[in-house]
Protein backbone atom coordinates (compact mmCIF):
# COMPACT_ATOMS: atom_id res chain seq x y z
CA UNK A 1 0.00 0.00 0.00
CA UNK A 2 1.09 3.59 -0.55
CA UNK A 3 -0.26 4.48 2.93
CA UNK A 4 2.46 3.33 5.32
CA UNK A 5 0.67 4.56 8.43
CA UNK A 6 -2.58 6.10 9.62
CA UNK A 7 -3.07 9.09 11.87
CA UNK A 8 -4.74 8.67 15.29
CA UNK A 9 -7.95 10.20 13.94
CA UNK A 10 -7.98 7.89 10.92
CA UNK A 11 -7.45 4.87 13.19
CA UNK A 12 -10.32 6.03 15.39
CA UNK A 13 -12.62 6.35 12.35
CA UNK A 14 -11.70 2.81 11.31
CA UNK A 15 -11.94 1.13 14.72
CA UNK A 16 -14.62 3.01 16.70
CA UNK A 17 -17.02 0.04 16.48
CA UNK A 18 -14.68 -2.55 18.00
CA UNK A 19 -15.92 -4.19 21.24
CA UNK A 20 -14.11 -2.59 24.13
CA UNK A 21 -13.55 0.67 22.26
CA UNK A 22 -14.48 3.85 24.13
CA UNK A 23 -16.65 4.73 21.11
CA UNK A 24 -18.39 1.35 20.74
CA UNK A 25 -21.65 2.65 22.21
CA UNK A 26 -22.30 5.03 19.30
CA UNK A 27 -24.83 4.07 16.64
CA UNK A 28 -23.41 6.31 13.90
CA UNK A 29 -20.25 8.11 12.87
CA UNK A 30 -19.94 11.45 11.06
CA UNK A 31 -16.58 12.46 9.59
CA UNK A 32 -16.38 15.95 8.12
CA UNK A 33 -13.62 18.42 7.39
CA UNK A 34 -11.08 19.60 4.86
CA UNK A 35 -10.47 18.24 1.40
CA UNK A 36 -7.69 15.63 1.14
CA UNK A 37 -7.82 14.97 4.88
CA UNK A 38 -7.93 11.17 4.63
CA UNK A 39 -11.42 10.70 6.02
CA UNK A 40 -12.89 8.82 3.02
CA UNK A 41 -10.33 6.02 2.94
CA UNK A 42 -10.31 5.55 6.71
CA UNK A 43 -14.09 5.42 6.92
CA UNK A 44 -14.40 3.11 3.91
CA UNK A 45 -11.93 0.59 5.34
CA UNK A 46 -13.63 0.76 8.72
CA UNK A 47 -17.07 0.23 7.18
CA UNK A 48 -16.11 -2.94 5.29
CA UNK A 49 -14.13 -4.38 8.21
CA UNK A 50 -17.05 -3.72 10.59
CA UNK A 51 -19.55 -5.30 8.19
CA UNK A 52 -17.45 -8.44 7.66
CA UNK A 53 -16.60 -8.83 11.33
CA UNK A 54 -20.17 -8.63 12.58
CA UNK A 55 -22.49 -9.98 9.86
CA UNK A 56 -22.96 -12.87 7.51
CA UNK A 57 -25.27 -12.96 4.49
CA UNK A 58 -26.52 -9.41 5.01
CA UNK A 59 -27.07 -6.47 2.66
CA UNK A 60 -25.43 -3.05 3.00
CA UNK A 61 -25.66 0.20 1.01
CA UNK A 62 -22.84 2.34 -0.36
CA UNK A 63 -24.20 5.75 -1.38
CA UNK A 64 -22.65 8.65 -3.27
CA UNK A 65 -23.90 11.66 -5.20
CA UNK A 66 -23.85 9.39 -8.25
CA UNK A 67 -22.78 5.79 -8.70
CA UNK A 68 -20.00 7.00 -10.99
CA UNK A 69 -18.69 9.36 -8.33
CA UNK A 70 -18.92 6.58 -5.74
CA UNK A 71 -16.83 4.23 -7.88
CA UNK A 72 -14.30 6.97 -8.66
CA UNK A 73 -13.95 8.54 -5.21
CA UNK A 74 -14.35 5.50 -2.95
CA UNK A 75 -14.12 2.11 -4.62
CA UNK A 76 -11.17 2.82 -6.92
CA UNK A 77 -8.94 3.40 -3.91
CA UNK A 78 -10.67 1.11 -1.44
CA UNK A 79 -11.04 -2.18 -3.36
CA UNK A 80 -7.28 -2.71 -3.97
CA UNK A 81 -6.56 -2.20 -0.28
CA UNK A 82 -9.25 -4.63 0.79
CA UNK A 83 -7.90 -7.15 -1.71
CA UNK A 84 -4.42 -6.76 -0.26
CA UNK A 85 -5.89 -7.54 3.15
CA UNK A 86 -7.23 -10.83 1.80
CA UNK A 87 -10.79 -9.98 0.76
CA UNK A 88 -12.32 -11.60 -2.31
CA UNK A 89 -14.47 -8.97 -4.06
CA UNK A 90 -16.73 -9.74 -6.98
CA UNK A 91 -18.63 -6.95 -8.70
CA UNK A 92 -21.82 -7.33 -10.72
CA UNK A 93 -21.99 -4.00 -12.52
CA UNK A 94 -25.37 -4.68 -14.08
CA UNK A 95 -26.82 -4.94 -10.55
CA UNK A 96 -24.56 -2.28 -8.98
CA UNK A 97 -23.58 -4.86 -6.39
CA UNK A 98 -20.37 -6.02 -4.72
CA UNK A 99 -20.13 -9.39 -3.01
CA UNK A 100 -17.34 -9.38 -0.43
CA UNK A 101 -15.95 -12.60 1.06
CA UNK A 102 -13.57 -12.08 3.93
CA UNK A 103 -12.86 -13.96 7.14
CA UNK A 104 -15.12 -16.80 6.09
CA UNK A 105 -18.13 -14.50 5.72
CA UNK A 106 -19.94 -13.17 2.67
CA UNK A 107 -22.06 -10.01 2.42
CA UNK A 108 -23.57 -7.96 -0.41
CA UNK A 109 -22.98 -4.21 -0.86
CA UNK A 110 -25.34 -2.30 -3.17
CA UNK A 111 -24.35 0.98 -4.83
CA UNK A 112 -26.78 3.91 -4.92
CA UNK A 113 -26.64 7.42 -6.31
CA UNK A 114 -28.40 10.13 -4.32
CA UNK A 115 -28.57 12.73 -7.05
CA UNK A 116 -32.11 14.04 -6.46
CA UNK A 117 -35.39 13.50 -4.62
CA UNK A 118 -36.38 10.63 -6.92
CA UNK A 119 -33.40 8.60 -5.67
CA UNK A 120 -35.21 7.82 -2.41
CA UNK A 121 -37.48 5.43 -4.28
CA UNK A 122 -34.52 3.34 -5.43
CA UNK A 123 -33.54 2.31 -1.90
CA UNK A 124 -37.05 2.11 -0.49
CA UNK A 125 -38.13 -1.36 0.62
CA UNK A 126 -34.67 -2.79 1.27
CA UNK A 127 -33.60 -4.21 4.64
CA UNK A 128 -30.04 -3.18 5.44
CA UNK A 129 -27.51 -3.89 8.16
CA UNK A 130 -25.68 -0.63 7.54
CA UNK A 131 -25.12 2.25 5.16
CA UNK A 132 -22.12 4.36 4.18
CA UNK A 133 -22.93 7.74 2.65
CA UNK A 134 -20.02 9.46 0.90
CA UNK A 135 -20.37 13.25 0.53
CA UNK A 136 -23.72 13.14 2.31
CA UNK A 137 -24.07 16.95 2.24
CA UNK A 138 -24.57 16.73 -1.55
CA UNK A 139 -27.56 14.40 -1.26
CA UNK A 140 -31.21 15.37 -0.78
CA UNK A 141 -32.58 14.92 2.72
CA UNK A 142 -35.31 12.53 1.57
CA UNK A 143 -32.74 10.09 0.19
CA UNK A 144 -30.58 10.22 3.33
CA UNK A 145 -33.54 9.66 5.63
CA UNK A 146 -34.88 6.82 3.50
CA UNK A 147 -31.47 5.10 3.57
CA UNK A 148 -31.27 5.46 7.35
CA UNK A 149 -34.79 4.04 7.72
CA UNK A 150 -33.74 0.90 5.84
CA UNK A 151 -31.18 -0.01 8.55
CA UNK A 152 -33.44 -2.14 10.73
CA UNK A 153 -31.15 -5.14 11.35
CA UNK A 154 -30.06 -5.52 14.97
CA UNK A 155 -26.60 -4.00 15.36
CA UNK A 156 -26.88 -1.84 12.22
CA UNK A 157 -24.94 1.44 12.15
CA UNK A 158 -24.77 4.56 10.00
CA UNK A 159 -21.57 5.92 8.46
CA UNK A 160 -21.44 9.47 7.00
CA UNK A 161 -18.64 11.57 5.55
CA UNK A 162 -18.64 14.91 3.78
CA UNK A 163 -16.83 18.13 3.05
CA UNK A 164 -18.58 21.18 4.58
CA UNK A 165 -21.38 23.10 2.92
CA UNK A 166 -23.08 26.24 4.26
CA UNK A 167 -23.75 26.70 7.98
CA UNK A 168 -27.51 26.45 7.47
CA UNK A 169 -27.34 23.04 5.78
CA UNK A 170 -29.80 20.61 7.35
CA UNK A 171 -27.18 17.87 7.80
CA UNK A 172 -24.85 20.21 9.67
CA UNK A 173 -27.59 21.42 11.97
CA UNK A 174 -29.14 18.01 12.66
CA UNK A 175 -26.27 15.51 12.49
CA UNK A 176 -23.19 17.55 13.43
CA UNK A 177 -24.56 20.08 15.86
CA UNK A 178 -27.00 17.41 17.05
CA UNK A 179 -24.51 14.52 17.15
CA UNK A 180 -24.96 13.88 20.86
CA UNK A 181 -28.76 13.68 20.60
CA UNK A 182 -28.44 11.23 17.70
CA UNK A 183 -25.82 9.12 19.52
CA UNK A 184 -23.32 9.79 16.73
CA UNK A 185 -19.55 10.04 16.96
CA UNK A 186 -18.40 13.24 15.23
CA UNK A 187 -14.79 13.44 14.02
CA UNK A 188 -13.54 16.63 12.37
CA UNK A 189 -10.61 16.13 9.97
CA UNK A 190 -7.94 18.54 8.79
CA UNK A 191 -5.15 17.95 6.28
CA UNK A 192 -2.81 17.26 9.17
CA UNK A 193 -4.86 14.11 9.86
CA UNK A 194 -3.69 12.66 6.53
CA UNK A 195 -0.08 11.42 6.85
CA UNK A 196 0.10 10.71 3.11
CA UNK A 197 0.13 14.45 2.35
CA UNK A 198 3.60 15.96 2.38
CA UNK A 199 4.18 19.40 3.91
CA UNK A 200 4.74 20.70 0.38
CA UNK A 201 1.35 19.47 -0.83
CA UNK A 202 -0.41 20.88 2.24
CA UNK A 203 1.27 24.23 1.62
CA UNK A 204 0.08 24.14 -2.00
CA UNK A 205 -3.53 23.68 -0.91
CA UNK A 206 -3.19 26.50 1.61
CA UNK A 207 -1.94 28.79 -1.17
CA UNK A 208 -4.78 27.85 -3.50
CA UNK A 209 -7.55 29.30 -1.32
CA UNK A 210 -8.16 32.48 0.62
CA UNK A 211 -10.93 33.89 2.76
CA UNK A 212 -14.13 31.92 2.91
CA UNK A 213 -12.82 29.19 0.60
CA UNK A 214 -9.77 28.69 2.80
CA UNK A 215 -12.07 28.22 5.78
CA UNK A 216 -14.22 25.65 3.99
CA UNK A 217 -11.73 23.63 1.96
CA UNK A 218 -8.58 23.88 4.08
CA UNK A 219 -9.91 24.33 7.61
CA UNK A 220 -13.03 22.29 6.91
CA UNK A 221 -15.46 24.79 8.44
CA UNK A 222 -19.16 24.94 7.55
CA UNK A 223 -19.03 28.45 6.10
CA UNK A 224 -21.25 30.15 3.53
CA UNK A 225 -19.22 30.31 0.32
CA UNK A 226 -21.62 31.20 -2.49
CA UNK A 227 -22.91 34.67 -3.10
CA UNK A 228 -22.35 36.17 0.35
CA UNK A 229 -23.33 39.82 0.49
CA UNK A 230 -20.51 40.75 2.90
CA UNK A 231 -18.05 38.20 1.50
CA UNK A 232 -15.05 40.12 2.82
CA UNK A 233 -16.14 39.77 6.43
CA UNK A 234 -14.46 37.05 8.49
CA UNK A 235 -15.34 35.99 12.07
CA UNK A 236 -11.87 37.09 13.13
CA UNK A 237 -12.97 40.68 12.48
CA UNK A 238 -15.26 40.54 15.51
CA UNK A 239 -13.88 42.38 18.55
CA UNK A 240 -14.36 42.33 22.29
CA UNK A 241 -16.47 45.10 23.78
CA UNK A 242 -14.00 47.96 24.40
CA UNK A 243 -13.42 49.16 27.92
CA UNK A 244 -14.09 52.75 28.92
CA UNK A 245 -16.99 55.11 28.41
CA UNK A 246 -19.00 55.69 25.24
CA UNK A 247 -20.02 59.05 23.85
CA UNK A 248 -23.41 58.17 22.34
CA UNK A 249 -25.86 55.28 22.23
CA UNK A 250 -28.43 54.18 19.63
CA UNK A 251 -30.59 51.09 19.20
CA UNK A 252 -31.62 49.78 15.78
CA UNK A 253 -34.61 47.44 15.32
CA UNK A 254 -35.88 45.13 12.62
CA UNK A 255 -39.42 44.30 13.70
CA UNK A 256 -40.93 40.84 13.42
CA UNK A 257 -43.84 38.89 14.83
CA UNK A 258 -43.77 35.63 12.85
CA UNK A 259 -40.31 36.50 11.52
CA UNK A 260 -37.46 37.13 13.99
CA UNK A 261 -37.17 40.43 15.87
CA UNK A 262 -33.64 41.82 15.96
CA UNK A 263 -32.32 44.81 17.94
CA UNK A 264 -28.75 46.07 18.16
CA UNK A 265 -27.19 48.38 20.76
CA UNK A 266 -24.62 50.75 19.22
CA UNK A 267 -22.09 52.83 21.14
CA UNK A 268 -19.62 55.45 19.86
CA UNK A 269 -16.06 55.41 21.14
CA UNK A 270 -12.99 56.95 19.53
CA UNK A 271 -14.77 57.65 16.27
CA UNK A 272 -15.91 54.01 15.89
CA UNK A 273 -19.43 52.67 16.38
CA UNK A 274 -19.49 49.33 18.20
CA UNK A 275 -22.43 46.92 18.19
CA UNK A 276 -21.89 45.88 21.79
CA UNK A 277 -25.05 43.84 22.48
CA UNK A 278 -28.19 42.59 20.79
CA UNK A 279 -31.62 41.07 21.29
CA UNK A 280 -32.80 38.41 18.85
CA UNK A 281 -36.08 36.50 19.13
CA UNK A 282 -37.24 33.86 16.63
CA UNK A 283 -40.89 33.03 17.30
CA UNK A 284 -40.77 29.91 15.12
CA UNK A 285 -37.95 28.40 17.14
CA UNK A 286 -39.44 29.48 20.46
CA UNK A 287 -42.92 28.37 19.32
CA UNK A 288 -44.57 31.47 20.69
CA UNK A 289 -44.93 35.12 19.73
CA UNK A 290 -44.05 38.16 21.79
CA UNK A 291 -46.29 41.22 22.06
CA UNK A 292 -45.21 44.79 21.32
CA UNK A 293 -45.22 45.36 25.06
CA UNK A 294 -42.80 42.47 25.60
CA UNK A 295 -40.58 43.78 22.82
CA UNK A 296 -40.53 47.23 24.44
CA UNK A 297 -39.47 45.64 27.72
CA UNK A 298 -36.72 43.72 25.90
CA UNK A 299 -35.55 46.98 24.33
CA UNK A 300 -35.48 48.61 27.77
CA UNK A 301 -33.36 45.74 29.11
CA UNK A 302 -31.02 46.01 26.12
CA UNK A 303 -30.58 49.73 26.81
CA UNK A 304 -29.64 48.85 30.38
CA UNK A 305 -30.21 52.34 31.75
CA UNK A 306 -28.06 54.03 29.11
CA UNK A 307 -29.22 57.28 27.54
CA UNK A 308 -30.40 56.23 24.08
CA UNK A 309 -30.30 59.09 21.60
CA UNK A 310 -32.79 57.44 19.27
CA UNK A 311 -34.34 54.09 18.47
CA UNK A 312 -34.08 53.44 14.73
CA UNK A 313 -37.02 51.27 13.71
CA UNK A 314 -38.17 49.38 10.65
CA UNK A 315 -40.54 51.94 9.02
CA UNK A 316 -43.24 49.30 8.47
CA UNK A 317 -43.59 48.61 12.22
CA UNK A 318 -46.32 51.20 12.79
CA UNK A 319 -47.81 49.71 15.97
CA UNK A 320 -44.40 49.23 17.59
CA UNK A 321 -43.31 52.77 16.71
CA UNK A 322 -46.50 54.16 18.22
CA UNK A 323 -46.00 52.18 21.44
CA UNK A 324 -42.37 53.28 21.79
CA UNK A 325 -43.35 56.92 21.44
CA UNK A 326 -46.07 56.47 24.05
CA UNK A 327 -43.44 55.01 26.38
CA UNK A 328 -41.22 58.06 25.94
CA UNK A 329 -38.61 56.75 23.50
CA UNK A 330 -37.23 59.03 20.79
CA UNK A 331 -37.93 57.11 17.59
CA UNK A 332 -36.81 57.63 14.03
CA UNK A 333 -38.09 55.61 11.08
CA UNK A 334 -35.20 53.93 9.30
CA UNK A 335 -34.03 54.68 5.79
CA UNK A 336 -35.03 51.45 4.05
CA UNK A 337 -33.27 51.70 0.68
CA UNK A 338 -31.87 48.17 0.64
CA UNK A 339 -29.11 48.35 -1.97
CA UNK A 340 -27.89 51.77 -0.92
CA UNK A 341 -27.89 50.60 2.69
CA UNK A 342 -25.93 47.46 1.86
CA UNK A 343 -23.30 49.48 0.01
CA UNK A 344 -23.01 51.93 2.90
CA UNK A 345 -22.80 49.12 5.45
CA UNK A 346 -20.11 47.30 3.47
CA UNK A 347 -18.10 50.50 3.22
CA UNK A 348 -18.42 51.13 6.96
CA UNK A 349 -17.38 47.57 7.85
CA UNK A 350 -14.38 47.64 5.53
CA UNK A 351 -13.26 51.05 6.80
CA UNK A 352 -13.68 50.04 10.44
CA UNK A 353 -16.26 52.75 11.15
CA UNK A 354 -18.51 50.06 12.61
CA UNK A 355 -17.31 47.01 14.52
CA UNK A 356 -19.29 43.97 15.63
CA UNK A 357 -18.53 42.76 19.15
CA UNK A 358 -18.33 39.08 20.03
CA UNK A 359 -21.51 38.99 22.18
CA UNK A 360 -23.57 39.72 19.05
CA UNK A 361 -23.71 36.09 17.93
CA UNK A 362 -26.77 36.35 15.73
CA UNK A 363 -25.39 39.31 13.83
CA UNK A 364 -22.10 37.46 13.28
CA UNK A 365 -24.00 34.36 12.19
CA UNK A 366 -26.12 36.28 9.67
CA UNK A 367 -23.04 38.02 8.24
CA UNK A 368 -22.01 34.57 6.99
CA UNK A 369 -25.48 33.46 5.86
CA UNK A 370 -26.76 36.66 4.20
CA UNK A 371 -26.59 35.99 0.44
CA UNK A 372 -27.62 37.37 -2.91
CA UNK A 373 -30.55 35.63 -4.57
CA UNK A 374 -28.69 34.40 -7.63
CA UNK A 375 -31.78 32.67 -9.02
CA UNK A 376 -34.27 35.48 -8.65
CA UNK A 377 -33.74 36.76 -12.18
CA UNK A 378 -33.57 40.29 -10.81
CA UNK A 379 -30.42 42.33 -10.54
CA UNK A 380 -28.96 42.75 -7.03
CA UNK A 381 -31.68 41.14 -4.93
CA UNK A 382 -30.92 39.54 -1.59
CA UNK A 383 -32.60 36.43 -0.25
CA UNK A 384 -35.16 37.14 2.45
CA UNK A 385 -33.48 34.69 4.78
CA UNK A 386 -31.06 35.25 7.67
CA UNK A 387 -31.50 38.98 7.17
CA UNK A 388 -33.00 40.36 10.38
CA UNK A 389 -29.83 41.43 12.18
CA UNK A 390 -28.56 42.48 8.75
CA UNK A 391 -31.57 44.76 8.33
CA UNK A 392 -31.24 46.39 11.75
CA UNK A 393 -27.50 46.95 11.11
CA UNK A 394 -28.30 48.48 7.72
CA UNK A 395 -30.95 50.72 9.32
CA UNK A 396 -28.36 52.05 11.76
CA UNK A 397 -25.77 52.77 9.09
CA UNK A 398 -28.21 54.35 6.62
CA UNK A 399 -30.07 56.43 9.16
CA UNK A 400 -27.44 57.43 11.73
CA UNK A 401 -23.91 56.87 10.48
CA UNK A 402 -24.41 57.80 6.85
CA UNK A 403 -26.27 61.02 7.62
CA UNK A 404 -24.03 62.02 10.53
CA UNK A 405 -20.80 62.02 8.55
CA UNK A 406 -20.32 64.67 5.94
CA UNK A 407 -18.66 63.42 2.84
CA UNK A 408 -19.51 59.83 3.72
CA UNK A 409 -18.03 57.78 0.87
CA UNK A 410 -20.11 54.89 -0.37
CA UNK A 411 -18.38 52.01 -2.08
CA UNK A 412 -20.00 49.12 -3.86
CA UNK A 413 -20.67 45.49 -3.12
CA UNK A 414 -20.35 43.39 -6.23
CA UNK A 415 -22.98 40.75 -6.85
CA UNK A 416 -20.79 37.86 -7.88
CA UNK A 417 -21.91 34.67 -9.56
CA UNK A 418 -19.41 31.96 -8.73
CA UNK A 419 -18.61 29.36 -11.33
Amino acid sequence: MSYVRFSPKQRRAMAWWLPGSADAGYEAIVCDGAVRSGKTLAMGLGFFLWAQAGFRGRRFALCGKTIGALRRNVLTELVPRLTELGADIRERRSENRLTVCFGGRSNDFYLFGGRDEAAAGMIQGMTLAGVLMDEVALMPRSFVEQACARCSVTGSRLWFNCNPAGPNHWFYREWILGARERNALHLHFTMEDNPSLSPEIRARYERLYTGIFYRRFVLGQWAQAEGRVYDFFEPEMAVEVPKGSFEKWYISCDYGTVNPMSMGLWGLQGGVWYRVAEFYFDSRKKQRQMTDGEYEQALRELAGGREIREVIVDPSAASFIQLLRQKGWRVRKADNDVLSGIRATADALKAGRIRICTPCRDCLRELEEYVWDLRSGQQDQVKKEHDHAMDDMRYFVSTVLKQAQSGFAVGSVARRRLT
